[in-house]
């Protein structure tokens, strides 16, 4: 696999709104002085929906704990900029908490709801959230150091060997990074995957985390790195890439 460098912008895109008939409210989440996190408490009817939003940077680890009178009360998880969920409460075997490790900055949503079902018959129930943000976030290199594209948070460019959910041979997909260190820390993020984006954390080379909802496995075979996400998606990400070797 050839990597060959790019000097374009990303184009990204974002997933459709949760549903056109869906009451969603938006609350920020805040930590008093001191604190890394914080007790929120609610009541949810029929389709209510609330999204607390949570700013949080790479390599941070972010918790998330749902008690609930209601067992058709569940939380999801999206990344920045998407609507496509990195956890899914209902579809987990731990559906009422979730610890994650952050791959990139911005501000996460952690969506409450009712399943559908319960949803449709109107049903209601009291919750109680508890979401923490722990860790320090991993800064990216200021343009003083390592060069940004030009218009871009990205300090570099590439096309990389994939294979994305849905499709049964690989291909070459654009691949962007930030980098976060000169050690192999940083995000790699692929615009063309899954809901429009995938980011992938390394941290010192190795590739630790995702945002998506499938369990990652990484191997390496001389200066590549091949990035599994469940059964569905694969990326060949090079070392010169992550580093700037």
């Amino acid at each position: 696999m050839k990597w060959i460098p790019l000097l374009v912008a990303a184009v990204f895109i974002v997933g459709v709104a949760w549903a056109a008939d869906t009451d969603i409210r938006q609350q920020r989440v805040s930590f008093v002085r001191g604190a890394t996190s914080a007790v929120l408490k609610g009541r949810l009817k029929g389709d209510a929906t609330v999204d607390y939003l949570v700013r949080a940077g790479a390599g941070q680890t972010l918790t998330v704990a749902l008690k609930r009178s209601n067992g058709q009360n569940y939380f999801n998880i999206n990344p920045p900029g998407a609507d496509v969920s990195m956890f899914i409460g209902s579809g987990d075997a731990t559906g009422d908490s979730s610890v994650c490790v952050l791959p990139d900055d911005g501000d996460y949503t952690v969506r409450v709801y009712l399943m559908r079902p319960a949803a449709r018959r109107n049903e209601s129930g009291d919750y109680r959230l508890t979401i923490g943000v722990t860790g320090s976030a991993l800064a990216p290199l200021p343009a003083s150091k390592d060069a940004l594209l030009p218009g871009t948070s990205f300090h570099a460019s590439g096309r990389i060997t994939c294979l994305l959910s849905g499709e049964t041979k690989p291909r070459e997909c654009d691949a962007f990074v930030i980098r976060r260190g000169f050690d192999g820390t940083a995000t790699v993020e692929i615009p063309q995957a899954q809901a429009g984006r995938r980011r992938i954390l390394f941290v010192r080379g190795k590739a630790v985390a995702s945002d998506s909802p499938l369990s990652l496995v990484a191997t390496r075979q001389g200066d590549i790195t091949t990035v599994k996400l469940g059964n569905d998606e694969r990326y060949e990400i090079p070392d010169a890439l992550v580093t700037g070797g």
